[in-house]
């Protein structure tokens, strides 16, 4: 590979958990911003704004900005107002992330959408909502997802995501969601081209083997796999294909940029 110029980074169970930092994660962000590395925090996040997560990271003692984080909420926006401009959108989605959406027409529940948005999974997804979800993909809407991690790690421990109820919702319905955050190849190109670097020239830096890592690596980006957050043995060993390399922690990056430089 090229030199580094650039590193992407997840958020959640790499350099947090519960929004709580991992022990060496400001001081390896900080690591890498002496360097002079261009940095790029890529998330499948969909319950916070980009300025809010901005705000809780620079908060902790990241060296972060609103600038520095591309999310998929954020991705699905830019995404729907190039292919469907002026497409009435149902979103169904934990947490409040219409600042990040302000470019797309959201309707009401009871309104005949032509896109349906799934965003992140929690008590909003109950059968009421998944049967109406369902029922405007049978009258034609499209189905656009921002991600499809089947769950991701808090500090009470691994629990259920939105790929758990989207695999139900396509199989139903005989369609295939649009997916917009990690691991669409068009959200990697984003993180990229805000950075200003090749594939050649980044790493990117996950806990999922497969939307974060695998799915970097056949974007052309080395991919790091990290053993927090929800990494567990098993899903490796039983991944489509071999992580370049594999930390116990993005304390450790630091480190590995060295020998990549």
């Amino acid at each position: 590979m090229e030199s580094v110029r650039g590193v992407l980074i997840d958020i959640d169970g790499v350099l947090t958990v519960s929004w709580e930092p991992l022990p060496g994660a400001v001081e390896a962000l900080r690591e890498i911003r002496s360097a002079g590395l261009g940095v790029a925090l890529v998330t499948n996040t969909t319950s916070r704004t980009r300025a809010s997560i901005a705000d809780t990271l620079s908060g902790a003692g990241f060296p972060v900005s609103a600038e520095d984080v591309l999310t998929a909420p954020a991705a699905t926006a830019s995404y729907l107002a190039e292919h469907c401009p002026g497409a009435r959108c149902s979103l169904l989605n934990a947490g409040d992330i219409a600042a990040d959406l302000d470019a797309l027409t959201l309707v009401p529940d009871d309104a005949d959408p032509d896109v349906v948005i799934i965003g992140g999974a929690g008590p909003e997804f109950g059968y009421e909502a998944l049967d109406r979800a369902f029922g405007n993909l049978q009258r034609g809407a499209r189905l656009v997802a921002m991600h499809r991690s089947l769950y991701w790690r808090t500090d009470a421990g691994l629990q259920l995501d939105t790929g758990a109820f989207l695999l139900g919702l396509e199989r139903a319905a005989h369609v295939e969601a649009e997916v917009t955050g990690k691991p669409s190849p068009a959200f990697f190109a984003a993180a990229l081209a805000r950075l200003g670097v090749g594939p050649g020239q980044a790493l990117m830096v996950g806990d999922d083997v497969e939307s974060d890592v695998l799915a970097a690596q056949r974007a052309g980006i080395t991919g790091v796999l990290v053993r927090t957050g929800k990494y567990l043995p098993e899903t490796v060993e039983r991944a489509s294909g071999s992580p370049d390399h594999v930390i116990d922690s993005i304390a450790e990056l630091p480190a590995l940029l060295g020998r990549q430089g």
